[in-house]
């Protein structure tokens, strides 16, 4: 089984000014994470745009980034889609090009007909046609659906799920789910403002849109918990969670993005029908970011 744990970037996916995919800064962004202690990447995430993005598109950002990333960082390909047939699809795409794990939303369309047995159906097929081992992703968020911890148990049984990401921010919720499944069964979170409760929990690690714009911070907070450092945990976990409220929960894709053109990744602007922020968003959003040097900035 591949081993999940420390901070992973759920990257996002860089446009140029025609609105365009662009690969050589997607390549850029990577190349400088590979030097960070990043465990890896997740790509064609929800912070990755992946709604707004080709068939081709997305499958030239999977070659891309398997292409820039070293051999040390893990990566997760996104792969869910509407039908089961399509996430199939995706997720064979994603194996021949490498990816190791495939991390597959809920559908959510249909969201009054997906009852509990409904998606445990939907990734029991998913899981079964699979060259790769699959994550279950649940973000409630977005989808208006979200996983609870009978139906993950129920999915945990099966041998080619091998964990899932929870977004929802929901502890109590995270603690169940980790409460109800075999201890082999790898939980990782979402959510920048409950990594410390979650991995006291036993969360395995997280996938986190702030880890965009800051990568060391990130990992330090989950080195800190790893180490029993907890006062200094929880100070950094306060430090992360008004940073993430104010980028990403308030700002958005955006915000994340406009983080990063402030630390020399290259963010650029969400796509359409995403709107780029406001220059009272990029004030505060530069407030925040002087406020919390060098506590925070620095690397």
């Amino acid at each position: 089984m591949v081993e999940l744990s420390g901070i992973l970037a759920a990257l996002t996916t860089p446009f140029n000014s025609a609105g365009e995919v662009s690969l050589s800064d997607l390549k850029h962004n990577i190349l400088r994470y590979n030097q960070t202690h990043l465990s890896g990447y997740v790509v064609l995430g929800s912070t990755g745009e992946s709604v707004l993005l080709s068939r081709s598109e997305a499958e030239s950002i999977l070659a891309a980034v398997k292409e820039s990333t070293s051999k040390e960082k893990l990566l997760i390909a996104g792969t869910g889609a509407e039908s089961t047939a399509e996430t199939i699809e995706r997720t064979r795409r994603a194996a021949e090009f490498g990816y190791p794990i495939a991390l597959v939303k809920t559908p959510y369309y249909y969201k009054p007909s997906y009852k509990p047995e409904v998606l445990i159906a939907h990734y029991r097929r998913v899981a079964d046609a699979s060259p790769i081992p699959v994550m279950l992703y649940s973000v409630p968020q977005f989808t208006g659906v979200a996983l609870e911890a009978p139906e993950v148990a129920a999915l945990a049984a099966h041998p080619n799920i091998i964990g899932i990401k929870d977004s929802s921010g929901n502890v109590q919720r995270i603690g169940e789910t980790i409460a109800a499944t075999p201890p082999n069964f790898q939980v990782l979170v979402g959510s920048a403002a409950t990594v410390y409760p979650s991995l006291v929990l036993g969360a395995r690690g997280c996938i986190l849109a702030l880890a965009n714009a800051l990568p060391e911070k990130c990992v330090a907070l989950y080195e800190l918990v790893r180490n029993s450092h907890h006062e200094k945990a929880r100070e950094l976990q306060r430090l992360l969670a008004n940073a993430s409220k104010l980028f990403a929960s308030e700002c958005g894709i955006a915000g994340i993005k406009y983080v990063m053109d402030q630390r020399e990744y290259r963010g650029g602007l969400p796509r359409l029908p995403l709107l780029p922020l406001a220059d009272t968003q990029k004030k505060r959003i530069e407030d925040l970011l002087v406020a919390l040097e060098p506590a925070a900035m620095r690397a």
